[in-house]
């Protein structure tokens, strides 16, 4: 019974596998929404969550830049990008997510199992790390997963830029397992990145919907040769 409680998680373990859990929901929760505003909602959510996670590590492993990286990740992902992409979605007087490739119940069974597949199969790796619980990185790599799976069956450019936007938080908590000690130069670049992504998904948006008055990339099929 000794062994038992000592092997016990502590709570910085503890709350940190509990906010990568409600991480990984929330992007299941993209994936079902049938309301583009919806999935703008649950990504804000995902990346204050993935902010906090951030602060988390900072106060618990006494790293202080990583306090600088929540607040910045969680002014341009959580506050920023939302406001940009319903900014364009209120421009293109859509709110319906398009069809996907798949029926929703289809679309859940094969998330479910692309997320079970990165959990087990980063869980075998057999990685440590001093920052955050290993689970933490087998999380990471489901969300990153399921992410694809919304990217690749969902047909609206929102939908899809959703999609990248929040397999970013996924590669975000990742780091924060691997490499939480990075220098902050390096964490504010991928940040850049993201917002190189937000500039070039917004030009995206605005010239096919221009052309085609929809957000639905269904039609981008007859460009096939």
């Amino acid at each position: 019974m000794f062994h038992l409680a000592a092997g016990a998680p502590n709570v910085f373990d503890g709350s940190a596998n509990t906010i990568a859990v409600i991480v990984l929901l929330l992007e299941f929760g993209m994936l079902r929404a049938a309301l583009l505003r919806a999935q703008i909602q649950l990504y804000a959510v995902q990346s204050l969550a993935v902010s906090v996670l951030a602060g988390v590590v900072a106060g618990g492993r006494g790293i202080p830049e990583l306090f600088a990286l929540a607040a910045l990740s969680f002014l341009l992902k959580a506050v920023i990008v939302p406001m940009v992409v319903l900014r364009l979605l209120r421009d293109a007087h859509a709110d319906i997510a398009g069809s996907g490739a798949l029926g929703v119940a289809s679309e859940v069974v094969l998330s479910i199992v692309v997320a079970a597949f990165g959990y087990f199969s980063f869980a075998s790796l057999g990685i440590t790390s001093s920052a955050l619980p290993t689970t933490a990185l087998s999380l990471s790599a489901a969300v990153v997963l399921v992410a694809f799976v919304l990217m690749i069956l969902r047909r609206d450019v929102v939908s899809q830029a959703v999609g990248f936007f929040s397999l970013e938080n996924g590669i975000s908590m990742a780091s924060l397992v691997v490499a939480a000690g990075m220098p902050l130069i390096l964490e504010v670049a991928f940040l850049f990145d993201l917002l190189v992504a937000v500039i070039v998904f917004g030009v995206l948006m605005r010239v096919h919907h221009g052309q085609s008055q929809s957000l639905s990339t269904a039609n981008l099929d007859r460009l096939r040769g």
